[in-house]
């Protein structure tokens, strides 16, 4: 169970990374958040995902 948790904390942290250097980058393009917005949403439900399923396993682990 540790090692799922790891796994997922792990996800949780790149996707934050991603979120945080792409949104900006999506934002200051000429057109880029027509373009990325269903990229952009579908990684912040991710996120929400992952910040849950964390918050879950912590309990298992703890």
């Amino acid at each position: 169970m540790t090692f799922i948790f790891q796994l997922t904390l792990f996800a949780l942290i790149a996707v934050s990374f991603l979120l945080v250097v792409g949104v900006p980058v999506a934002f200051a393009s000429t057109d880029g958040w027509t373009q990325n917005k269903g990229t952009v949403f579908s990684g912040v439900g991710l996120w929400f995902f992952l910040v849950f399923a964390v918050g879950v396993l912590n309990s298992f682990v703890v």
